[in-house]
């Protein structure tokens, strides 16, 4: 079955489609997850929206009480930086593996 003109369209358009010029640069690396455990206040976005479920709640208590995001399994982690975005505190850090230095 042959596609329709629009699907063919579409599948042009995404062949021509430009790359960005930082792609490189932004592109997901394994990384490092660090949690400032005194800047973290337990809001749990970092948990609840982790695409790979690498962070997860967990029972350990900050000095003020918090409860804080553990890392499940670091090296499932991409970096995508979704939980840095989401983190209202600026809790938490993502270090490319092999850039620890």
């Amino acid at each position: 079955m042959d596609a329709t003109p629009i699907v063919r369209v579409m599948r042009t358009m995404m062949k021509l489609w430009r790359k960005p010029f930082d792609q490189g640069e932004m592109a997901t690396r394994p990384s490092k997850v660090f949690i400032d455990e005194v800047r973290c206040k337990g809001c749990g976005y970092c948990a609840e929206f982790c695409p790979l479920g690498v962070l997860v709640m967990g029972e350990d208590l900050n000095p003020k009480g918090y409860a804080l995001p553990n890392v499940a399994d670091e090296r499932e982690c991409l970096g995508c930086g979704l939980c840095v975005t989401l983190c209202p505190e600026f809790a938490i850090q993502l270090v490319p593996i092999g850039d620890e230095s």
